[in-house]
């Protein structure tokens, strides 16, 4: 069976926001190297996992594909198609089959408005469907997230988390959407509710092959949801692997220190500790050669001077390091 072409392609993809002084005058002082030049692909029905600490780019990359920000350099395809160039009919259709989950079911959803509309609004825009319709379709899309289709009368304070969580996810399923981007989609739940979240969105995935990027700090979450991980460090995807390779053998060293950082999944487990040097650099002015030198417990010389490029390490494991 041939592998069918990627729902989502992000090529060469740059973010730099300028850093100004001055109100009527501005003068640029520097530029904020959020996003760096990083290429991915998603299949269809896969999770690829964007994971790495605050401030690395990750939650600007979720931006980026949803159309909340203009790329500086690059381009974001969806179905082909270059996201930032689209208008008219083609920026509907992807308005519809692009959608996002957000961190905090407490303020993505508006206190004003009842469930049956907040569901319905993707529908809603794109004006192809009767209200008939889309009330059917609000029912039958509140019953696949685990929600009575009598619920889409009352208000999101009515609901504990998990069900706004629930409600968020819903209104994201709703317009049939092929990509759902998913920015820390449990973090602000309680562990309890977290693993019924992920179950919901990992059988969703499976029944109707929807595709996921996961915008994720818990490495337990990725390893559960995610078919493949890319690990970010300012700016930079630096190893990107299948999910089972890259936690069985961490290659790049910042990854290795990633993983070292989080719980084990059994207390007998005994690992390796790194404990990393110094803060996070600022990304406004990142250091020369490759950006985690400064902190690098195996730092060579050449890694100041040389920016490390991509290496296939093995089929479908990428590290940016020059360790290899």
């Amino acid at each position: 069976m041939s592998p069918a072409a990627p729902v989502l392609q992000v090529q060469a993809l740059k973010k730099h926001f300028a850093v100004t002084q001055g109100v009527i005058w501005t003068k640029v002082l520097g530029w904020v190297k959020a996003v760096d030049g990083i290429s991915f692909s998603v299949p269809q029905g896969e999770t690829l996992a964007i994971v790495g600490e605050s401030g690395c780019g990750k939650t600007t990359t979720a931006k980026l594909i949803l159309r909340l920000e203009e790329p500086t350099e690059g381009q974001v395809l969806v179905d082909g198609l270059n996201i930032h160039t689209l208008k008219g009919t083609e920026l509907k259709e992807y308005r519809t089959i692009v959608q996002a989950v957000f961190q905090d079911p407490w303020s993505s959803l508006s206190p004003r408005m009842r469930v049956r509309d907040i569901v319905a609004e993707p529908i809603i825009i794109n004006g192809k469907l009767s209200s008939q319709e889309i009330k059917a379709r609000v029912a039958e899309t509140l019953e696949r997230v685990g929600l009575r289709p009598q619920q889409a009368a009352l208000y999101p304070h009515e609901f504990s988390g998990g069900q706004r969580q629930r409600i968020a996810v819903a209104s994201a399923l709703v317009s049939d959407p092929k990509l759902i981007i998913l920015d820390e989609p449990v973090s602000a739940l309680d562990v309890s509710i977290r693993a019924q979240i992920m179950n919901l969105l990992v059988d969703l995935q499976q029944d109707l092959r929807v595709s996921y990027v996961l915008i994720a700090h818990h490495l337990a979450t990725t390893r559960y949801m995610a078919h493949e991980v890319a690990v970010m460090y300012l700016g930079k995807i630096v190893e990107r692997a299948k999910t089972k390779e890259l936690f069985k053998n961490p290659l790049h060293p910042y990854t290795k220190a990633l993983f070292s950082a989080a719980l084990p999944a059994h207390p007998d487990i005994v690992r390796e500790e790194i404990v990393l040097q110094g803060e996070v650099p600022s990304p406004i002015n990142p250091p020369s050669g490759c950006r985690f030198h400064p902190r690098c417990p195996f730092a060579m010389p050449r890694c100041a001077q040389e920016e490390p490029k991509d290496q296939d390490m093995a089929p479908g494991h990428m590290v940016a390091c020059h360790l290899y």
